[in-house]
């Protein structure tokens, strides 16, 4: 039977996507197949999900006119290699593991050169409807491929679409990015508790602090640099804290962080 979308690792990512396109229409519940070697991952989709889930990627890639890629980096060529004698040739291929070059993905994938492929990175925020996605066409995508992948993605995230050079950059900023606001979200709170706040009370200030500056980010003509000026009265509390941060070296602390998360992402690319 043939099928719309086969979701090769069933896992939270694939999960969030696979929500969303059933949110939104984009494919019903019978339209995708799901495949995972995890029998509560498996049980997650076919329970809650009512999507069928197996264990072989050959069923998958026998059945599905778009084929999802969401295995982990160090698993893709192994996984590529499987696929490539089952898959559909006009299939396309939407990839988001970090790292991994749509090139790398069609010379695995055997067989002929002009695999249709779409890299893609999008991050955890999925999970709430609030994700980010870039979208990268490989050597062979259309512009109606393209326009296939933002449209599944859109149903749970905003879609920008950048050349393949800049993605491991969309890693490092966004792909990775959720972490580096729970990692500052943990100390506010870890800071608060020890300031004399209940841990409930902590959370919430920084998770509502969190929350509400975004949007004024978002929904602001300002730009951010103008926006903490204007929280930043001289000589106040938010001025010692920006001058604690900056004589400590937060700046270059965090830009140097987000270089070797790219650093790391054409890394995962070259093993």
């Amino acid at each position: 039977m043939s099928v719309e979308l086969g979701i090769i690792g069933a896992g939270n990512m694939a999960e969030a996507i696979a929500r969303g396109v059933i949110a939104s229409k984009v494919f019903s519940p019978d339209q995708i197949i799901a495949v995972d070697v995890s029998p509560d991952r498996r049980a997650i989709f076919t329970t809650q999900l009512q999507i069928r889930a197996v264990e072989s990627s050959l069923d998958a890639a026998r059945d599905a006119k778009i084929v999802l890629l969401s295995v982990k980096p160090q698993q893709m060529k192994e996984v590529l290699g499987q696929l490539g004698a089952a898959l559909r040739l006009d299939a396309l291929v939407i990839s988001i593991a970090a790292g991994i070059s749509s090139k790398f993905i069609e010379s695995h994938l055997g067989a002929r050169s002009n695999w249709r492929v779409i890299r893609t990175m999008p991050n955890t925020p999925m999970l709430v409807g609030e994700g980010m996605v870039a979208l990268s066409a490989g050597a062979h995508a259309s512009a109606a491929d393209l326009a296939t992948a933002r449209r599944i993605f859109e149903s749970s995230a905003a879609v920008i679409e950048v050349t393949e050079d800049q993605i491991d950059a969309v890693t490092a900023v966004s792909g990775s990015g959720p972490a580096y606001f729970f990692f500052l979200v943990e100390q506010m709170i870890r800071a608060g508790v020890e300031m004399g706040l209940t841990p409930e009370h902590a959370r919430t200030l920084a998770a509502r602090t969190a929350l509400g500056s975004a949007k004024m980010l978002l929904t602001s003509s300002e730009s951010p640099q103008e926006l903490r000026r204007k929280v930043t009265s001289p000589g106040g509390t938010t001025h010692a804290a920006i001058s604690h941060m900056e004589t400590n070296g937060w700046p270059d602390i965090t830009t140097s962080a987000l270089h070797a998360a790219c650093a790391r992402s054409k890394e995962l690319g070259s093993a």
